[in-house]
């Protein structure tokens, strides 16, 4: 259930060691190879961080703040530079921006002065330009109707709960179409009831359109309930004198069934062991050592 933080494939895949470099084996859909970043030379925030994640998986990354799950997520979104390293998509390296991976951060990020019609058309446009008016709002209706936003589709984000505008923000990614999709703690602002509703449609449209995401949360069920995979961060820290980065410091598989729902969760076998794993990470082992 639990590897090292060299490995890129499922359990049974042979981790990659120093003597093998990572391009040795096949790439995955998103391939980070020795990934770093430095705002001070001597003082990295991470470095060396290796990892893949294949198409249609789903992966949570989890470490406490100033670890640089963020500074990660902008690197594979394309907002980012990284100071060492290097990640793929598809193939390619990453290099900017790019409508083939949609991010969705904490903040909902709707143009204030348009419906939700309006605002996600604008993001389809920008995908498709060529595309008629009814293939348009065919598609925008599509993804509103998925995240149960069909009867409020023209009103504007002033009009719209803090939940219906988080939805709108994940119609509008979705509706694009992305490899890749990018999430930032989009439910972190959210309170609970409101938070579990929008994870059980989350999880819904990520099966019926086989996404490929990765997501940063705080919330270790969230976690549990929504990654194939959990990929567990640690923090710099001074030792023994020496300061050494932060870095990917174990991976984590998630044994539940991958039909599992909220309701459930806890009732499964396997549930309590994974979590209490992830909490003594978080609570005893997240400082690098």
């Amino acid at each position: 259930m639990w590897s090292d933080s060299r490995q890129l494939g499922p359990a049974s895949a042979a981790p990659a060691t120093k003597d093998a470099p990572m391009s040795a084996s096949p790439r995955a859909f998103l391939q980070v190879e020795n990934l770093g970043k430095a705002y001070q030379a001597d003082r990295p925030v991470f470095a060396d961080v290796n990892f893949g994640i294949q198409k249609g998986e789903f992966v949570c990354i989890i470490g406490h703040s100033g670890c640089g799950k963020t500074t990660i997520l902008n690197v594979l979104a394309g907002l980012d530079t990284a100071s060492q390293g290097h990640a793929f998509m598809d193939g390619r390296e990453i290099a900017g921006p790019s409508l083939e991976r949609g991010v969705v951060f904490q903040g909902h990020a709707l143009m204030p002065w348009l419906t939700v019609r309006q605002n996600i058309a604008f993001a389809v446009r920008s995908r498709w330009p060529d595309m008629g008016r009814a293939e348009l709002d065919a598609q925008v209706e599509k993804y509103v109707a998925m995240v149960g936003l069909a009867h409020a589709i023209d009103k504007k984000p002033s009009q719209l709960s803090g939940g219906m505008k988080q939805r709108v923000g994940i119609a509008r990614a979705f509706a694009i179409q992305p490899k890749m999709l990018l999430l930032d703690e989009p439910f972190g602002a959210l309170d609970a009831l409101t938070r579990g509703t929008i994870q059980d449609e989350l999880m819904g449209i990520v099966r019926q359109t086989q996404q490929t995401v990765f997501m940063i949360t705080h919330d270790v069920d969230e976690a549990i309930l929504l990654a194939d995979r959990i990929l567990l961060m640690s923090n710099g820290a001074d030792v023994d004198g020496r300061y050494k980065p932060g870095g990917l410091a174990e991976v984590v598989e998630n044994p539940l069934p991958r039909d599992r729902t909220r309701t459930q969760l806890h009732h499964l076998d396997g549930y309590y062991p994974l979590r209490n794993h992830i909490v003594d990470f978080l609570v005893s082992r997240a400082k690098a050592h």
